[in-house]
């Protein structure tokens, strides 16, 4: 199983007129930006089987330019472990309900570099996780086994294949 762990896009700082920051939209800046970086990461993540996304507007389009950039065919649903205030528990049953599945979560910070930390055995993630960050981890399928670390991609910068 390949998981990848994706923290939305730059959002839109003003709140739309009688809405509530769930609402959010990407800034066009962070539409283009986004398609380019995920582009870039299409053949290293190779093939999606499901792209889970927390239900606020920025994460559900980084969920859709992800899917488009990256070819994907599969399913995208919405998931509401995904929201912010989830715990990092409560995801867990989701990821080994889909073991046999190449997964891409579409969620916020801290709850992406938290889980990242979480299943790597980490007191903390050691990079920080900002908007458009891809995070790739594996695990095998031997039962219980522990998710190791593929690499970190940050927007506009080199992709790291070890983190410390």
């Amino acid at each position: 199983m390949r998981l990848f762990l994706v923290r939305h896009a730059d959002a839109d700082a003003e709140i739309p007129d009688g809405l509530g920051d769930e609402a959010r939209p990407l800034t066009a800046k962070a539409r283009a930006t986004s398609a380019v970086h995920f582009a870039s990461l299409a053949e290293r993540m190779g093939p999606i089987s499901l792209i889970l996304t927390s239900p606020l507007v920025r994460t559900v389009q980084t969920s859709q330019i992800l899917s488009d950039s990256t070819k994907h065919e599969g399913l995208l649903r919405v998931h509401r472990c995904l929201l912010p205030e989830m715990p990092v528990g409560s995801l867990e049953p989701v990821i080994a309900d889909h073991a046999d599945q190449n997964m891409v979560l579409v969620g916020h910070q801290p709850s992406m570099g938290a889980l990242a930390a979480h299943l790597l055995g980490m007191q903390s993630f050691p990079k920080p996780v900002n908007p458009g960050t891809v995070i790739a981890l594996e695990r095998s399928e031997e039962a219980g086994a522990p998710f190791k670390f593929l690499f970190y991609a940050a927007p506009g910068q080199p992709v790291l294949d070890v983190i410390q």
